[in-house]
């Protein structure tokens, strides 16, 4: 975890512990939320698996991630030493888009898990970026996750920045903190929707009957917004853009799922059937964009859509 900037820390039979102190501008914030902005480039599920185990007290006893803190409050975090896993780098070629000396932006293909996982150490995109890039990633994430600041689904393509250095790391994980970083997905969806544009607002969170699943919910969920434009209509799909103001976990999915027009592919939050013989949700990150760490400049870089969802497009274009 070395790196961070953490507020007062020590070390405590090989664990670390960071104790804070609430001010009066804290008086009901949520402790995950605090936590959050105290902890600059730690993860956010990081944080809440600290909290669920019981790792972050406050007066000497665990709350949970929506405690509404009080002023003048300890807050002590303890973080337990990092498993040791041995991830390998391993010769997985990799479609680069852009590369200099402080990141790289690689089009990741269908299929591909981006960080090892339990059970689950070898063909990541972790694993190819390790051998890519040698010793040369940041390590604000941990030995699993070297590099990694951003994510995207297993079966989700397209854009994803990976960080060479720590700076680099601190920098694109404040950008996508604010929201800065400028993100359009291409996506096809089942059904034609009745608006060709519009904007997507609902809070999501756990699936209150499936916790492996997301939903737009009412209560501890996170804010959430997309917009989506339909480029080419047909009878029972859509091809369509989305642009991303937050980035939630399987925001585009469940938003569109709400609405009744679920992508294609996706078995998870659309019909279990499958038509078109797809290996997951058909989605693609096309373009990100954002600020340069070192010279501050905006570069913008856009993946190319893949075989399988340009066939997929000529196929609906022959039959309309």
């Amino acid at each position: 975890m070395s790196g961070l900037p953490f507020g007062r820390g020590k070390k405590s039979i090989n664990m670390e512990v960071f104790t804070y102190e609430t001010e009066a501008v804290d008086e009901g914030m949520r402790l995950d939320k605090y936590l959050a902005d105290k902890m600059t480039g730690v993860t956010r599920s990081f944080l809440q698996k600290l909290i669920k185990d019981g790792r972050v007290l406050t007066e000497g006893c665990s709350r949970k991630s929506n405690y509404k803190l009080k002023a003048a409050q300890k807050v002590e975090v303890s973080i337990p030493p990092a498993e040791d896993v041995e991830i390998l780098p391993e010769n997985i070629p990799l479609d680069i888009l852009y590369e200099d000396d402080d990141l790289l932006v690689i089009n990741k293909p269908k299929n591909m898990v981006v960080h090892p996982s339990a059970g689950h150490f070898s063909g990541t995109l972790v694993n190819a970026v390790m051998y890519h890039c040698k010793d040369s990633l940041s390590g604000i994430n941990g030995a699993i996750r070297p590099g990694i600041v951003h994510r995207i689904d297993k079966d989700t393509t397209g854009s994803l920045i990976v960080c060479k250095n720590d700076a680099s790391h601190l920098c694109i994980a404040e950008q996508i903190k604010a929201h800065s970083i400028q993100r359009i997905y291409r996506g096809i969806v089942a059904g034609n929707p009745k608006k060709s544009h519009g904007c997507i607002e609902g809070d999501i969170g756990r699936h209150p009957n499936d916790r492996k699943k997301m939903a737009v919910v009412t209560q501890n969920g996170k804010h959430a917004v997309t917009h989506y434009q339909a480029l080419e209509q047909w009878k029972n799909a859509a091809y369509m853009e989305f642009r991303l103001e937050t980035g939630r976990t399987h925001q585009i999915r469940v938003h569109m799922a709400h609405i009744g027009y679920p992508l294609l592919g996706d078995t998870v939050y659309g019909s279990p059937k499958n038509p078109y013989h797809l290996t997951g949700q058909t989605l693609h990150a096309m373009t990100i964009g954002f600020l340069h760490p070192r010279t501050g400049e905006y570069l913008e870089i856009s993946a190319p859509l893949p075989e399988y969802f340009e066939k997929l497009l000529y196929r609906f274009r022959s039959i309309s």
